[in-house]
């Protein structure tokens, strides 16, 4: 059975998720620009409401995902200041300029996330060789890619995501998002063989996931 992660920018997504049977958020903020860090107070609330998994995004920004060293800073206290909230993993992702993995920096919040475990965002798909990127990935120490296959979306990255998957070897998890949603998710699911699939399940284009599409995603995983 494959697992559902919604990704939530408010408390009320975050409710849906669970209520829906989702079986972890991703918490952001910042929609807008793909989520970004979400605050202390959003955070906490959250966790208050919500029991199941709760990985929190750590990037100080929207935009490219080369950071500064004053951003780099803020990144580790973000990341340590939020550990102590009941969090259950953390999301984030830094390349260089030339669009490889950034190994120092990368291990560097990995280490300081301990025990919890983190995911490589959406920067991975900005990467410029996507082999030699797992590799690194992995070598990071993080236990989760979250990727639509190096293109726009899921559908388009359908065959690098089966791709990833089987060089992955179980190594770490591949897990497909961009533009998933319950009328594909069948599909990807059967040709990939992802075990772990993230949404954010808003289908009226509002900020908040959609109760039915939540429930049509894990029904149509199950």
């Amino acid at each position: 059975m494959a697992k559902i992660e919604i990704a939530s920018f408010n408390t009320k997504a975050a409710m849906i998720a669970q209520e829906s049977n989702a079986d972890r958020i991703e918490l952001c903020a910042g929609m807008e620009v793909g989520g970004t860090t979400p605050s202390i107070a959003d955070i906490t609330a959250v966790r208050a409401a919500v029991r199941i998994a709760m990985n929190v995004m750590i990037r100080p920004r929207g935009g490219d995902f080369v950071y500064s060293d004053d951003e780099f800073a803020q990144m580790k206290s973000d990341l340590l200041r939020i550990k102590d909230l009941g969090v259950d993993g953390f999301v984030f992702g830094i390349l260089n300029a030339d669009n490889t993995v950034n190994l120092a920096q990368n291990s560097e919040l990995v280490a300081l996330a301990a025990p919890l475990p983190c995911t490589f965002h959406r920067a991975f798909d900005d990467v410029t060789d996507m082999d030699v990127a797992l590799e690194e990935v992995i070598h990071c120490g993080f236990k989760t890619i979250l990727t639509s296959g190096c293109e726009p979306n899921v559908m388009a990255g359908l065959a690098n995501l089966k791709y990833l998957v089987q060089a992955a070897q179980g190594r770490i998890v591949i897990m497909p998002g961009g533009g998933l949603r319950s009328t594909n998710v069948e599909e990807v699911l059967r040709e990939t063989g992802a075990v772990y699939f993230h949404s954010s399940a808003i289908t009226d284009g509002s900020d908040t996931a959609v109760a039915l599409e939540v429930k049509a995603l894990k029904e149509r995983v199950s």
